[in-house]
């Protein structure tokens, strides 16, 4: 679903026009010599409007030919914005805000780590990148629904390697825990038996609930959130022990808002970032994308 920018409404409407234009005539042509036809009795009335008549029909073919024209040119315009265009392919991505990866700026626009990679790797093949915003937890029905041509949102690759068709990794990125600054959880051991918050639909949902890695001890709940912020309001407010997520997405956080965060030192989880494309796609993209990768780490770009 790469979309071409191909939009033709008015100049086909102007199309449309010219032909029934054209129509009309005929058929207002036709009419007056079935009229003529099949009312001789009526001749003397014809004969009085009949001047009148031949100016209208004297500028019948002049219309004809304008409207010729019309439709002609109307070609033309849509062959030249159809070649115009070809160069300004886009690729729909899906993604959800995750800052400093990607966040809408102080315009509106998309902004962030991913949306720069993007804008370059993209731009480098030809195509402009589009971010739409999704719930996290629905991308996999967006990328069978065709709404979107591809994930692109600080996604981690490993686990999921048979899952999408990956360009990638881009990154790497550290999976980790933070707890409150005064906490006195100070190693992923002391974790046992505590209340940890994740978001819905990640890695760090998939190692607490299903152990995937073996130094993870029992928690006591995990709480899958659908919206980012709420983990750290979760974490603030005491709602839970513990949260887990992108180390660059929690030292954003701290940044931004002065938390008073502590991030423990073991890694859950180190993982390449990648792009995630439809795994039953035809489409090279993912593997050009890659190729673009790889020449952006070399030229330092």
């Amino acid at each position: 679903m790469i979309h071409l920018k191909n939009h033709l409404f008015f100049v086909k409407n102007i199309k449309f026009c010219a032909c029934f234009v054209l129509y009309l005539l005929c058929k207002f042509s036709i009419k007056q010599s079935y009229y003529n036809d099949v009312n001789p009795k009526k001749s003397e009335r014809i004969v009085e409007v009949h001047s009148m008549k031949s100016k209208y029909m004297a500028v019948i073919p002049f219309l004809f030919a304008f409207g010729v024209l019309l439709i002609s040119g109307c070609s033309i315009t849509t062959q030249k914005r159809t070649s115009s265009q070809e160069n300004i392919s886009e690729i729909i991505i899906g993604s959800d805000d995750f800052p400093p990866f990607n966040y809408s700026d102080e315009n509106g626009e998309p902004a962030g780590i991913d949306v720069d990679i993007a804008n370059e790797s993209l731009g480098r093949l030809g195509y402009k990148p589009v971010f739409t915003k999704i719930v996290w937890d629905d991308k996999d029905k967006n990328l069978e629904n065709k709404e979107i041509d591809c994930l692109w949102g600080c996604f981690s690759m490993d686990g999921r390697e048979n899952d999408y068709k990956w360009a990638g990794p881009y990154m790497v990125s550290r999976q980790i825990v933070a707890v409150n600054e005064n906490s006195n959880i100070q190693k992923l051991s002391d974790l046992s038996g505590k209340v940890i918050a994740v978001q819905a639909s990640t890695k760090p949902e998939d190692i607490f609930l299903n152990r995937t890695n073996p130094s993870i001890p029992l928690v006591k709940d995990v709480y899958s959130l659908e919206n980012r912020k709420l983990l750290f309001t979760s974490l603030g407010k005491g709602y839970v022990d513990a949260i887990a997520a992108h180390e660059t997405s929690i030292q954003q956080y701290i940044k931004d808002y002065g938390a008073k965060i502590r991030i423990l030192d073991e890694a859950i989880l180190t993982t390449g970032i990648g792009v995630a494309f439809p795994e039953n796609t035809d489409s090279e993209l993912p593997e050009k994308l890659t190729d673009v990768f790889e020449k952006m780490r070399k030229d330092g770009n």
